[in-house]
């Protein structure tokens, strides 16, 4: 079975794959606009030093509006939508996350988030230049 029917399959079991984005620059950004049309993965939250700005790129990309309403990651988990943030912290730690993706392109920040993710017990994608 290959990963596309994996994450089909976790999608038709309402079981998303729930990952959180850490920076939302070009890289991450360029991931957030595959994310919303790939079943079975669920956006948890991005945290950004930014999140309006955040906001307003991925109404750009084709976010819609309704998706982008959660005011923390249990609100995020419960509705199915995505929680913006600048509490790094706060994100990685939140019950539900499965995957953090460090896209912050800054490495002491990045092995920070990771050190944090790990403890968490969450699997880790590093992404950077």
């Amino acid at each position: 079975m290959n990963l596309h029917r994996l994450l089909e399959a976790r999608e038709a079991e309402g079981r998303p794959v729930r990952a959180v984005l850490v920076g939302a620059g070009k890289f991450g950004s360029m991931y957030l606009a595959q994310a919303r049309r790939t079943p079975g993965i669920h956006v948890l939250g991005v945290a950004d030093l930014a999140p309006a700005v955040v906001r307003e790129r991925l109404i750009a990309a084709g976010w819609p509006e309704d998706a982008l309403v959660a005011r923390s990651a249990a609100e995020a988990v419960r509705d199915g939508t995505t929680w913006l943030t600048d509490d790094t912290a706060a994100l990685i730690a939140a019950p539900g996350v499965e995957v953090v993706i460090e896209a912050t392109g800054d490495a002491p920040a990045g092995v920070e988030h990771a050190r944090r993710a790990i403890e968490a017990g969450r699997h880790v994608v590093m992404v950077n230049v």
